[in-house]
């Protein structure tokens, strides 16, 4: 007998295409599936969903990886997702560095490969793909011939799922810095000591929307990380820029980007809690022409929602009193649990305490080697807004 769940799919989202199967969706088991294992799917009225890896240890019980009640799960279907991945990328235009599996997006759950110029980074966030990493790998090599692979199998979501955490090159060692572009500029990026895989992919589009408003412009970038938007302020064409992030590592990476694009002397970077800094700022009237928020997720769970929207709220309405009239705010959230409608509704309400009026310039989002798939919500997480602050 094959290994088969039966499921409450009454609100039609695993046949409609989400991949997660809750624990509190599960009616009831056929066979005695492993941990990790491949299961079949089937709803209350056995109708077939397809099939899925297994995991008792979680909230998420099954991940759906194909629809086929019988396609084999090996290396071969591994190869094939992979290649489709690649191909989809080669048609956006954008290979030398760019997110090469984006995990539910793609079908394959649990699953993130990022491409930096010919080495790539790898996480496999849930026991059933962690089980595969052999097969992935192979796939990759086969697929996309890289230098090198490293493992960046440090997020703490993995423990949720029963495992370790752990970093490392998978075959040969390699020089893991390396420089890369991203719109004419050049970064450093470390992919076995920086944030995530190493760098953040994913603003490419929006750091490119600083091109209009930077033109002789003063600019404060708030949560700079590496300098993103305050070198791209500065590469098109705004007179100075002073960029803020807590973490010193962060700054003296941003200083080393600014250098290696003669940027240095128009880019300031000094290690500062934004929060304090914006309230001092409010306090002493001073403005600045451009200011540019991208925190981190402050919400890491729909529990902390209250909490992060009061924190992105506070830092929106501090930065709007720091901008002259007609001064514009580039303002970001990069979590999932803080809809687009959610993040406009928070920008409106700090609007209106700042007494300020707001027009939309930009709206943006992650680049398409981060797609959305329109059944999977949480793989839109990535919002950015250009305001004119009236």
């Amino acid at each position: 007998m094959r290994d088969s769940l039966y499921i409450d799919d009454t609100r039609q989202r695993i046949r409609q295409g989400h991949p997660w199967v809750f624990d509190n969706q599960v009616l009831r088991f056929e066979g005695r599936p492993e941990a990790g294992g491949i299961v079949q799917v089937f709803d209350v009225k056995k109708g077939p969903l397809g099939q899925a890896y297994f995991n008792p240890k979680s909230k998420i019980r099954a991940r759906m990886i194909t629809k086929d009640l019988d396609e084999p799960i090996d290396a071969a279907f591994f190869k094939r997702k992979i290649e489709a991945a690649w191909s989809y990328r080669k048609r956006m235009g954008n290979t030398d560095s760019c997110r090469v599996v984006f995990g539910e997006a793609d079908g394959l759950p649990g699953l993130v490969v990022d491409k930096f110029t010919d080495v790539l980074v790898l996480q496999t966030m849930a026991l059933g793909m962690d089980m595969r990493k052999d097969d992935i790998v192979q796939a990759l090599h086969e697929v996309l011939k890289p230098r090198g692979i490293y493992e960046r199998n440090d997020a703490p979501v993995r423990e949720k799922e029963g495992l370790e955490l752990r970093t490392g090159f998978i075959g040969e060692p390699f020089e893991t810095k390396l420089e890369i572009e991203e719109n004419g500029l050049k970064l450093m990026v470390d992919v076995a000591s920086g944030q995530k895989t190493g760098h953040f992919l994913d603003q490419r589009l929006n750091h490119a929307a600083m091109t209009r408003i930077s033109h002789q412009a003063r600019v404060l970038d708030c949560f700079t990380h590496t300098g993103g938007f305050a070198l791209h302020a500065a590469k098109y064409g705004a007179k100075e820029v002073l960029g803020l992030d807590i973490s010193e590592d962060a700054i003296s990476a941003a200083r080393a980007n600014a250098a290696l694009n003669g940027l240095e002397k128009r880019c300031v970077f000094k290690a500062a809690n934004v929060f304090d800094f914006l309230a001092d700022a409010d306090k002493r009237g001073m403005l600045w022409d451009v200011i540019v928020l991208d925190p981190p997720s402050f919400a890491k769970s729909r529990g902390a929602m209250d909490g992060a929207t009061r924190g992105y709220k506070e830092i929106n309405l501090r930065a709007m009193k720091c901008l002259p009239p007609g001064g514009f705010l580039v303002t970001c959230s990069c979590s999932q649990h803080m809809t687009p409608d959610l993040f406009r509704d928070m920008v409106m309400s700090a609007a209106r305490d700042a007494y300020r009026e707001v027009r939309e310039v930009y709206c943006g989002t992650q680049p398409p080697d981060h797609p959305y798939h329109w059944a999977i919500p949480e793989t839109l997480y990535l919002k950015c807004l250009v305001l004119q602050v009236l």
